[in-house]
């Protein structure tokens, strides 16, 4: 039997105190982070960014545990280095032609061969790995979780503004994303032949140079044995990530389940699904959602409860239907990290308002 074991990856941008741009201050801080969590805390793409990496969690109770000491040891040493770290999906008017990409040979290769999908590559997501061991069934699984993407993206969605601007997105980090040529929703694999198969082609024909640089919504690890959710915008709380780090383990259980007892698959249409990601990514929890199973727009609350129905039962299996369920309605109540994003900026029409509430709530709960 599966254990579905849990870790999370984090992006956080790097703050300069006093102008709230974008810092590249990364090298410094990683170093001093290092200090205390080792390789737990990774640098990224730019200077500007910092990522950790919880390790392999067995409840959420650990989950929880883990955020709380990175995001706060990064957060230390950030201010140590007289910088602050803000949760977002995007930064609300920092410019990337003004940041510093880092100097490791596999981000100057990612930057010569992607020109400059990889230089607006300013954003930052949220990583929820799964543990599977049986390579079959994660394929399986995968299949599976596709129509409840888009619901997880909404609940996450947390980059309204770019460049200055408010784009009119709640995860504006999902429209920048979508242009990678191997990002996006997977179609369905009827075994991990075909799976590998592809892989190999695609590397084969230079399209990649292995298996790390698959960058869909979910995906089999390249590098570990577990299936990893990718759709989501980090969050702005550690209770919001642990939310989404809950929902991902709890679908990918159900649908291990529903894998094992055979369950015919939901073979959605990908412009159904290309349609369902972009309306969360656009309005968020703000109107209609499509429900991909029912072939219909439902109010956002609706298709909400609707997942939160369907994992109800593992959830509850596991003594997390009341964590989750809570979290989840939480949320519902006082909207997503794009709608507080919002809320703040409507006070003064600043931006460095609302770098500011994101500073604050990356670090609510901490202490």
């Amino acid at each position: 039997m599966e254990e579905f074991t849990v870790g999370v990856e984090e992006e956080y941008q790097i703050i300069h105190a006093e102008t709230r741009e974008l810092r590249s201050r990364g090298a410094s801080i990683l170093r001093d982070a290092r200090d205390a969590v080792g390789n737990e805390v990774q640098a990224e793409l730019y200077l500007s960014q910092i990522e950790i990496g919880t390790p392999i969690c067995k409840t959420l109770e650990e989950v929880r545990a883990e955020l709380v000491r990175l995001r706060g040891e990064v957060i230390a040493a950030a201010e140590r280095d007289g910088a602050r770290i803000a949760a977002a999906g995007t930064h609300p008017f920092s410019h990337w032609e003004d940041q510093q990409l880092t100097p490791k040979t596999r981000y100057v290769g990612i930057e010569q061969d992607y020109q400059q999908l990889a230089r607006e590559q300013l954003i930052f997501g949220c990583h929820v790995h799964v543990g599977i061991r049986d390579r079959e069934a994660a394929i399986q699984v995968m299949n599976r979780t596709r129509p409840w993407l888009a619901v997880m993206l909404a609940l996450s969605a947390n980059s309204p503004f770019w460049l200055g601007a408010d784009t009119g997105y709640s995860s504006f980090r999902t429209q920048i994303w979508r242009r990678w040529p191997m990002a996006g929703t997977p179609h369905v694999f009827a075994s991990r032949a075909e799976y590998d198969a592809l892989v190999e082609t695609l590397v084969a024909t230079e399209s990649i140079e292995d298996g790390t640089k698959i960058y869909w919504d979910v995906r089999p690890s390249a590098r570990f044995e577990t299936l990893e959710f990718r759709v989501t915008d980090v969050c702005l709380t550690v209770n919001e990530a642990v939310m989404i780090a809950g929902l991902a383990r709890a679908l990918a259980r159900a649908c291990y389940q529903e894998a094992m007892s055979e369950k015919q698959i939901i073979h959605a249409r990908p412009e159904l699904l290309r349609a369902a990601k972009w309306r969360a990514a656009r309005y968020g929890l703000d109107a209609d959602l499509i429900d991909v199973e029912a072939r219909r727009a439902v109010p956002a609350s609706e298709l909400v409860e609707k997942l939160l129905s369907h994992l109800r039962p593992t959830l509850e299996e596991h003594d997390e239907w009341k964590e989750i369920s809570a979290l989840v309605r939480e949320t519902l109540a006082r909207g997503n990290g794009a709608k507080r994003q919002r809320e703040a900026y409507q006070q003064n029409q600043r931006y460095e308002d609302v770098v500011d509430l994101i500073v604050t709530e990356t670090a609510h709960g901490l202490a």
